[in-house]
C-alpha cells in the first residue's frame, strides 16, 4: 500500500518555567500512514509505523501545547492550527497568527462524545452525535460554563468537532481539555490541503504535523472545511456553512432524526 510521511517540524518552544527559549529546528522526525484520502466517505489514515513513533510524535505535540504554542495539525478536511482552548494568551497566539478578526469565533475540538457536555449545553440526543462525529462536521451549542470564557467572549455559542483522523482524536485525548482549532491560513485566503501552502506561517509556529496532502489538490470542493451546523435550538438546525459534507449531514439530522430546519 502506498503511503505518505508525517513529518514533525520543530520550530521553537516555550520553556514552562523559563519562558521562551529558541532553538533551530530539529532532524525531521516521520511516522508513515497509509494514503486514504480524507474526505467524508474515505477511511482516515491509521498509525502504520511502530506505537514508539506515534508515540513520540503525540508525546512531543502535547509537549508543545502545554507550553502555550499554536502548533498546526492535519485534520479530516483541511490543515488546521490549534492551541490549547483553556490558554487564553495561546487563544490570542492564534488570532495573530491568522490576521483574523477578534470577533470571528474559533471552534473547539475534543477527542470523545462524552467531552462535548463538558464545554457545550447539548440539545441533540447522544445518538444524533455519534451519527455526526468523528467526521468532517462543526455543532454549534451554547457554551458550558467550564468553557474558558476569553474563547469567543463575544457570544455564548461554540462550534465543536471531533474529526476523523487518529492523530488529532488522540492528541485531544492525551491533552485532556479541549484544543481551539481553525484553519492553517492567513484570514481571507484559501484554506490549506499541504503544509507548504501555509509556509509563511512557519516561523510563528511551535510546531508542524505533516500528514501528507489531504483530499484532491484539483478539487475545490476538497477546500470547503466542515459542515457546520447550528443546533443551540432543541428540535431545529441551522446550516451555518454548508462545508463539505452537506448533504449526509442534512440527512442525519432531517430524514432519521426528525429536526426541521430553522427558518
Amino acid at each position: 500500500m502506498l503511503t505518505r510521511r508525517l513529518l514533525l517540524t520543530m520550530r521553537s518552544q516555550l520553556v514552562a518555567a523559563g519562558g521562551e527559549q529558541a532553538w533551530s529546528p530539529a532532524l525531521a522526525r516521520t511516522l508513515w500512514l497509509p494514503a486514504a484520502g480524507a474526505g467524508p466517505t474515505s477511511r482516515p489514515p491509521q498509525p502504520r509505523a511502530g506505537a514508539g513513533d506515534w508515540n513520540e510524535v503525540l508525546a512531543e505535540t502535547v509537549k508543545v501545547l502545554r507550553c502555550g504554542r499554536v502548533v498546526a495539525v492535519p485534520t479530516d478536511t483541511i490543515y488546521g492550527i490549534t492551541c490549547l482552548a483553556q490558554n487564553s494568551e495561546a487563544i490570542r497566539k492564534i488570532y495573530e497568527i491568522k490576521g483574523r478578526n477578534e470577533e470571528k469565533p474559533l471552534a473547539i475540538c475534543v477527542g470523545n462524545v462524552e467531552d462535548i457536555y463538558k464545554y457545550c449545553k447539548v440539545t441533540v440526543s447522544d445518538q444524533v452525535l455519534r451519527d455526526l462525529l468523528p467526521g468532517p462536521v462543526t455543532l454549534v451549542f451554547e457554551r458550558a460554563e467550564e468553557l474558558n470564557k476569553d474563547l469567543n467572549p463575544f457570544t455564548d455559542l461554540v462550534g465543536v468537532r471531533i474529526p476523523k483522523h487518529p492523530f488529532i482524536q488522540e492528541l485531544a485525548q492525551r491533552c485532556g481539555e479541549p484544543l481551539a482549532l481553525t484553519s492553517a491560513n492567513r484570514s481571507s485566503q484559501a484554506s490549506t490541503l499541504t503544509t507548504e501552502e501555509f509556509r509563511d506561517l512557519w516561523p510563528l509556529l511551535g510546531l508542524i504535523v505533516d500528514g501528507g496532502c489531504i483530499g484532491n489538490m484539483m478539487k475545490p470542493e476538497c477546500r470547503l472545511g466542515s459542515t457546520v451546523v447550528g443546533l443551540s435550538t432543541p428540535g431545529k438546525y441551522s446550516i451555518i456553512r454548508s462545508g463539505c459534507a452537506f448533504d449526509a449531514t442534512v440527512e442525519i439530522l432531517q430524514e432519521k432524526h426528525g429536526l426541521s430546519l430553522q427558518s
